[in-house]
């Protein structure tokens, strides 16, 4: 069925409201050991603003995959970006999940890292789906890094927070892998600076909020 970008539109509104209200459902079960009843996770406080932040990424991921869609003109990149956006909304919910667990909350600026990011994928979606892909290609490959800085300071018994942070690395590496095989364009050096250094941003923040 052929979609006009005003139902695109709609679905990236309806997208916002769920992914900002908390109301994403997994399709895959949630990585790990589920902890018992009782059991004090170790360093909570860090592994707490650790998943905050990697849950301040998914929500990132919703909406500028979200944007990227609503400007995709090849159904074959559109394809990729809704498939991709399916496993971070997996991702989203783990991260939530595994939040409620350490009696956590997500990143109380969440609205703000969704409007930016949704904002930054209309813009790559709009330069063209090569560009677009390679903006794919290089969130994937800074995400994949910052997953390996966090499971290296998970502490060594938390095997949930261990088990959730290795899937999305595994899914992150195939997002990335499929922007490529599209076409995607290697960034200007500037343009990956530039979301390095938002991408600490964020971080710091929302590891604290």
């Amino acid at each position: 069925m052929t979609t006009t970008r005003l139902d695109r539109l709609l679905v990236s509104a309806d997208n916002a409201l769920r992914t900002l209200s908390g109301a994403v459902t997994p399709s895959r079960p949630t990585p790990g050991p589920r902890p018992m009843p009782g059991e004090a996770a170790p360093e909570r406080s860090h592994v707490a603003g650790l998943m905050r932040v990697d849950h301040a990424g998914e929500v990132c991921a919703q909406a500028l995959y979200a944007g990227q869609s609503l400007m995709a003109r090849d159904p074959r990149v559109r394809g990729a970006l809704e498939r991709a956006g399916a496993e971070e909304r997996d991702h989203l919910a783990w991260c939530a999940e595994r939040l409620r667990e350490l009696d956590s909350h997500p990143s109380l600026l969440s609205p703000i890292w969704y409007a930016g990011s949704f904002a930054l994928g209309v813009v790559s979606g709009a330069a063209g789906d090569r560009w677009s892909m390679g903006f794919l290609v290089e969130t994937e490959r800074q995400v994949e890094k910052h997953i390996d800085g966090h499971i290296e300071q998970l502490p060594a018994g938390d095997a949930r927070s261990r088990a959730i942070l290795e899937q999305m690395r595994t899914d992150e590496i195939a997002h990335a892998d499929s922007g490529r095989s599209l076409g995607g364009e290697d960034l200007p050096a500037p343009i990956r600076g530039a979301m390095r250094l938002m991408a600490k941003v964020m971080t710091e923040t929302a590891y604290r909020f």
